[in-house]
């Protein structure tokens, strides 16, 4: 099985050249139903459009024939790239996404147990200078969560969320001219 680090250590580079922060590396499937997914975003818009997958995917698919060609593959046998924005519901990979976040809910996972639970539901009301994750849940507890044992966090999709992410392209979504219907001729 391909090192993670490793992959992050080839693709990195690759999507810091186009521009972008990488959000996620991770392979997953097996034998030969296994998939290199790559989340990436401009750190403007954190997302990417199609032009941008299209062009990261092709920098990481050359890097990587590149060195299967030298012998060095670091993913043996066959696998899809899967190369995408992180969404709107995106994963929460790195230590800042809890203070870009805050104020979302977010559903955490946790390595081990943390006061007998595995996971958190709440909002996120950031990350310390200890590395702790602070979230409220709905019954109002808050909790700190240390960043190394989250095992798995991702935004929950909600209205706010939704208001709070802008458009990647607004083109085409221009308001439509409304007839009033008051010039219309017989009306007085």
């Amino acid at each position: 099985m391909a090192d993670i680090a490793d992959l992050v250590a080839l693709v990195e580079p690759e999507a810091k050249a186009l521009g972008f922060d990488l959000v996620r590396v991770m392979l997953f499937g097996s034998d030969d139903e296994r998939t290199l997914q790559i989340m990436a975003e401009r750190p403007d818009t954190r997302q990417l459009n199609i032009d941008d997958c299209a062009d990261l995917s092709r920098r990481i698919s050359e890097k990587l024939d590149a060195l299967e060609e030298a012998g060095n593959d670091p993913i043996e046998g066959a696998y899809r790239l899967e190369v995408s924005s992180p969404g709107i519901d995106r994963p929460l990979t790195r230590a800042k996404d809890y203070n870009d976040w805050a104020g979302h809910e977010a559903k955490i996972t946790l390595t081990e147990k943390l006061d007998g639970r595995l996971r958190f539901n709440g909002t996120i009301l950031g990350m310390d200078d200890e590395g702790m994750v602070a979230v409220t849940d709905r019954e109002g507890v808050t909790h700190g969560i240390p960043f190394a044992a989250i095992d798995n966090a991702k935004l929950v999709l909600t209205d706010k969320l939704i208001a709070a992410t802008v458009p990647l392209v607004a083109d085409g979504a221009d308001e439509e001219e409304i007839e009033d219907s008051s010039d219309e001729e017989g009306q007085d």
